[in-house]
């Protein structure tokens, strides 16, 4: 983005076009009051533009004097906006026709159409928040539950900068520690006194302070990841073992096609339901088996590849007919993922106990003896996945900091940046080093909050915005 452009009176509809009661279209730069004062008909005709107040009137195009529709506009002064510039609101009725026709006539003095996300881009280099506050406005826009809307209420807040920024300070002062005495060298020797800063120590507390915080956000990770983007389940297993009518009972609704023939799935089926609070993504797959035909064949390799991408897979196995090989090749494509084995039909008669699945497929995954028509084993199956894959992580991140997959990144290398830089301080290498690597983790801390000046960066995370933010 070409930052002259950042001087310009920027204008966007900052509501979904369309038939509603209420539209909204903002402006930001040094120009919206003057194009306020053009455009906007108070009711009363003496009327000073207050900042952050609300103003009745009428739209009026100053060029023929037409009454374009009927407004409460709010003039609000910098720096106290979400830009830290001049910004005027202007609350109108929703539909395509007014909208546009206010944006033509704003334009048409002199304001240009905002960039995707320009509106927080300059709230970003406005400093009134960082990069990350910044990306949160994106996760608060596109939370689908209420536990994401919760962590991007705490980055919007600035806890990770005020964390970050903690950990900064800390490696500043070891870095000032160790380049003291690489400046002071000899004059310490001409004293007598040639011991160098206490390394241990230095060590010791770098990594109370910063390193084991910053292994704790990024464990984090994963456990947000889920409660930021939802949870996706997996349904597998041989033919017929009542994994579309598993679907089904989930979602509580008719999503797939139920018949007693084998291999009526041939393809992913996918829907979503809420589980306290959390998006669930559900995929129903085709029936894994030793011959399938050419399409079957296409629809198990999905099958497969669905299985790598879950965050957990539920196996069922019919409990009223003998495991087969089958149910073998089902395992081996299962058993490294995180799965929980359903025994299903147990309203029949049961063809095996419990302790044969355990014997014959190894591992730590817990088994549940149900049957998809009780109602009530459903609940206890949705009551334990609650349990185990939201409410468990939920609380683990309550207190904690959850980067998001950019964080992620940088953090990591931080992380690997402090243990090179203790490799060196134990080894007592020359400071120099050990300063290059702490100045190398306080420069990755630096990229999370945006504070390197990468305009590409920027340019890729604010177009992820919509035009109005």
């Amino acid at each position: 983005m070409d930052f002259r452009l950042l001087q310009d009176t920027i204008c966007a509809i900052a509501t979904p076009v369309g038939e509603a009661g209420i539209g909204l279209i903002r402006t930001s730069g040094p120009g919206s009051l003057e194009l306020a004062r053009k455009i906007f008909k108070p009711r009363r005709p003496d009327l000073r533009l207050k900042s952050h107040t609300l103003h009745y009137g009428w739209i009026k195009d100053p060029v023929s004097g037409q009454l374009i529709d009927e407004v409460l506009l709010s003039f609000m002064a910098a720096p106290s906006t979400y830009t830290r510039e001049d910004t005027v609101e202007i609350n109108c009725h929703s539909g395509y026709a007014v909208l546009d026709r206010i944006v033509q006539l704003i334009l048409a003095n002199g304001v240009r159409l905002a960039e995707p996300g320009e509106f927080t881009r300059r709230a970003f280099l406005n400093g009134r928040i960082d990069l990350s506050q910044a990306e949160a406005v994106v996760e608060i826009i596109r939370s689908r539950s209420e536990q994401g809307l919760l962590l991007a209420n705490r980055h919007l807040r600035g806890e990770l900068r005020q964390v970050i920024e903690t950990w900064r300070e800390t490696l500043l002062q070891a870095q000032t520690t160790i380049e003291a005495y690489i400046d002071f060298t000899d004059d310490l020797s001409e004293e007598g006194e040639e011991e160098g800063p206490a390394y241990e120590t230095l060590v010791s507390g770098l990594s109370d302070s910063v390193f084991t915080p910053l292994l704790s956000v990024l464990n984090s990770y994963d456990e947000g990841r889920v409660l930021r983007e939802g949870l996706t389940i997996v349904l597998v297993g041989k033919p017929n073992t009542g994994k579309s009518s598993m679907l089904n009972a989930l979602l509580g609704k008719d999503r797939a096609i139920v018949a007693a023939a084998p291999g009526t799935t041939r393809d992913v089926i996918e829907d979503s339901f809420l589980l306290s609070g959390v998006q669930v993504r559900i995929l129903d797959t085709a029936g894994i088996r030793n011959r399938p035909d050419e399409i079957e064949s296409f629809g198990i390799e999905r099958t497969l590849r669905s299985v790598s991408e879950a965050d957990v897979v539920l196996w069922l196995i019919d409990n009223s007919r003998q495991l087969t090989s089958e149910d073998m090749k089902v395992y081996e494509a299962v058993r490294d993922s995180r799965y929980l084995v359903l025994l299903n039909k147990s309203d029949l008669p049961s063809a095996f106990p419990i302790e044969k699945v355990q014997e014959r497929f190894k591992g730590p995954a817990p088994i549940f003896r149900l049957s998809v028509k009780k109602q009530s084993d459903i609940d206890r199956l949705k009551t334990y996945m609650a349990e185990t894959f939201i409410r468990r992580p939920l609380e683990n991140c309550r207190s904690a900091i959850v980067p998001n997959l950019r964080q992620k990144v940088l953090l990591e290398s931080a992380r690997d940046a402090l243990l090179r830089a203790f490799d060196l301080l134990r080894s007592g290498a020359y400071g120099e080093l050990i300063s290059f690597e702490l100045e190398s983790a306080r420069t990755q801390f630096d990229a999370v909050l945006g504070w390197e000046n990468d305009s590409d960066l920027l340019d890729r995370i604010f177009s992820q915005f919509c035009i109005g933010k």
